[in-house]
């Protein structure tokens, strides 16, 4: 750029032309009027043939700094000018003729007028000019959008306590964003699907997210979360509501006495019942199906107590609890050996029955397979022991209709006609030796073989 001295720069005509359009603009703001459109070659965000205007758009959070910048590309001490989205003056060159401080000089060259707008709000949205005075003169325009993120966040549930096995609704809200908010559900740390609504206002949008879950008592304690995606958020925005779920006991039966699980003649045995549930079961009683309690037995609370076992002890003993939810219970099968006895059979023990099929374990798994196999071996040795019946009975009656047929079919014989006839020469000879045997037909006799 090149050096002026001061006196000659205010006698140049250029500069009394600028001090009037300074004084013109500044009784433009007083009278809250708007420019006069000027002839311009518009480039909008890039610059065409001989364009040496230059800006950018700009994205701001609300409350945050805007920064427009109006660069020159091969400047010659043209006049630079931004204007805001209504065509009000905001800076020409140095001279900010807008009352509105938020708008603060950053930079002022003759190749770039940079200007930062603090505190902004979406009504600030919208495109800002940069003009330059130049033969023929340049316009060119950035546009700022704002980013407002969401002003609250709210998650409500159906109902606050339910039962397992029921399906609730989980909705969330997040109000007035700018663009729309992307809501994204999670139960602990599985991700679910949900469904999603929009309501615009004001160029200002409302989402609410519904979700359907079906609850189980895995679920009670578990956090329900709500989670929002926006580009004015850093980081995770989220809100989340605890499950409260109530289910039926899960009632299992522990042997305390005698330790070695062997129960024998004269011993004692004490059983205890252990009962959760939400709520919890305020009642436990225990029961001998089938048969009425031994008198000598002694219940207390969770605990049943069996002293001086004998042979007539023997059967199932069950543990039953209840909650408003529903009720379940589980078996224990005693046997009481001879106090010889050192080693318990299978059949004796604890057999903890299954309130569901879900609730089946590995070891009930691998028991019915186990009883599955031997089950088809024995099937397999009966479809055997049959094919073989059936060969040998098929056998049997051939050899019987062989005998039968052999029995009535007549072997080969001679009569007394015939005798000679198998040495005689020709026919005739046989004929005629055959018919000299018939006048001693009274000793005719048959031989059968």
């Amino acid at each position: 750029m090149t050096a002026h001295k001061p006196n000659d720069f205010f006698k140049r005509p250029k500069f009394r032309m600028l001090f009037s359009l300074k004084l013109h603009l500044v009784t433009q703001q007083k009278t809250v009027q708007r420019s006069a459109p000027i002839a311009m070659k518009a480039s909008g965000h890039t610059s065409g043939d001989g364009q040496n205007l230059f800006t950018k758009d700009v994205t701001v959070i609300e409350g945050e700094v805007a920064t427009i910048s109006c660069q020159v590309n091969k400047s010659d001490d043209s006049v630079i000018q931004l204007l805001n989205p209504n065509r009000q003056t905001i800076y020409f060159r140095d001279f900010r003729p807008l009352k509105d401080s938020r708008f603060q000089l950053l930079n002022f060259s003759s190749s770039e007028l940079k200007v930062s707008l603090t505190n902004v709000s979406i009504s600030d949205e919208g495109r800002y000019f940069c003009q330059l005075y130049t033969d023929p003169p340049q316009e060119s325009y950035t546009t700022i959008t704002v980013l407002v993120p969401p002003r609250n966040l709210m998650i409500d549930i159906q109902k606050d306590t339910a039962v397992e096995g029921e399906e609730i609704e989980v909705n969330c809200t997040a109000m007035a964003s700018k663009p729309a908010t992307t809501i994204r559900w999670f139960k602990g740390n599985t991700e679910l699907k949900g469904k999603s609504e929009v309501e615009e206002w004001s160029d200002m949008y409302t989402v609410t997210s519904q979700l359907m879950l079906k609850v189980h008592k895995e679920d009670d304690g578990v956090p329900v979360i709500c989670q929002v995606e926006h580009p004015a958020v850093t980081g995770n925005l989220q809100t989340q509501r605890y499950l409260e779920v109530q289910y039926k006991p899960q009632v299992h039966i522990q042997m305390t006495y005698p330790l070695q699980g062997l129960t024998r003649e004269g011993d004692a045995l004490e059983l205890t019942c252990e009962a959760i549930g939400k709520p919890q079961p305020v009642m436990v009683t225990w029961v001998r199906v089938d048969d009425e309690m031994p008198q000598h037995a002694v219940l207390s609370g969770p605990n049943l107590f069996i002293n001086n076992l004998n042979k007539t002890d023997n059967g199932t003993y069950r543990c039953e609890a209840s909650n408003i939810v529903g009720k379940a219970h589980s078996d224990y099968m005693l046997y009481v050996y001879d106090t010889t006895a050192t080693t318990e059979p299978a059949v004796h023990g604890l057999t903890q029955l299954p309130n569901s099929a879900e609730e089946l374990d590995s070891e009930d798994l691998s028991d019915s397979r186990a009883g599955e196999e031997g089950s088809i071996r024995a099937v397999d040795h009966a479809v055997i022991g049959g094919v073989v019946a059936v060969v040998v009975f098929a056998m049997l009656c051939l050899l019987i209709i062989l005998g039968r047929y052999f029995a009535r079919h007549k072997g080969t014989y001679f009569t007394h006609e015939a005798k000679g006839a198998d040495d005689a020469a020709d026919a005739d000879t046989a004929i005629i030796n055959a018919e000299g045997g018939q006048n001693n037909s009274e000793e005719k006799k048959e031989y059968f073989i």
